[in-house]
């Protein structure tokens, strides 16, 4: 009887040995760092929160910023999981398989230049934004067009508040300028522009009403409640993509992937349409 006890207890701490390793390999815990555009703070916050609940095994730190200075924190060896960026060429310019004429006799110098380093085969197109004009409450200029914009910036009348020529939402708009015929060399001349680091500087200008309008995105309008007086159409300014990817340096790919799939699902779209975006994934 004692020795039927005895292996009937090993058998027994075999049995949840096994099923303490089984258990321990499924959700590991990882920390993710997501560098993703300034213009998705809210909305990636909150998705971010929402996935944490789900997977708690998993922390997200976020770093927000405009895609170009995220594009070169990560040039310069930034530790990096996931990119989110607001514009396309940020993420062509780390991705070789866009880029294939500057690598293709010298395979040392991508690495250098940092155009090897995410994995092309997690990118995709998550979602589509809209570059707006927004005005102050009260709209003190009445401006209520694009082409209300060029008029008064060529008579010097209204003060524009946007992107820096590296910030996606400031490439939209030196599209926008080529569009109506502006010279934003001339314009910065006369005075008549102000410049922000990030979609979120524009938007604070507007917001304290120390311009009198500002070239944002709609997501940012939204969120910070103002007013949209036109939206600039794809033949102004092009379509305003938002790709993402895994980076090839990320120490936990599979959870980054896992975390990209998530932006993916309905209900993480709930949360980006709630403010104007449009997911593509």
């Amino acid at each position: 009887m004692t020795m039927n006890r005895a292996w009937a207890l090993i058998l027994t701490l075999a049995l949840a040995l096994s099923l303490a390793a089984c258990g321990g390999s499924k959700g590991k815990d990882a920390e993710l760092t997501v560098f993703a555009a300034a213009s998705l703070q809210e909305t990636l916050t909150e998705i971010g929160g929402n996935y944490q609940k789900d997977h708690p095994n998993v922390t997200l730190v976020f770093n927000f910023d405009s895609s170009g200075t995220l594009k070169t924190q990560i040039e310069e060896g930034a530790v990096c999981d996931v990119f989110i960026s607001a514009g396309r060429k940020q993420m062509d310019d780390l991705d070789a398989a866009i880029q294939p004429a500057v690598n293709a006799d010298a395979p040392e110098e991508a690495e250098e230049e940092g155009l090897d380093l995410i994995d092309a085969n997690t990118r995709f197109n998550l979602l589509e934004n809209k570059v707006a004009l927004a005005v102050p409450e009260g709209n003190p200029a009445g401006i209520h067009s694009f082409g209300d914009l060029k008029t008064a910036l060529e008579a010097g009348e209204v003060l524009l508040a946007i992107g820096n020529s590296d910030v996606p939402v400031g490439q939209y708009t030196q599209k926008i300028f080529a569009y109506f015929g502006l010279d934003e060399a001339a314009l910065n001349t006369a005075g008549v522009l102000t410049y922000g680091s990030n979609v979120k500087e524009v938007t604070t200008q507007v917001s304290e009403g120390a311009v009198d309008c500002g070239v944002i995105y709609a997501t940012d309008a939204f969120s910070a409640g103002l007013d949209i007086v036109d939206t600039a159409t794809a033949e102004m300014c092009g379509q305003v993509i938002y790709p993402a990817a895994v980076l090839k340096s990320s120490k936990s790919p599979e959870e980054a992937q896992a975390f990209l799939d998530y932006l993916r699902t309905p209900e993480a779209g709930t949360v980006l349409e709630s403010v104007g975006f449009t997911p593509l994934g």
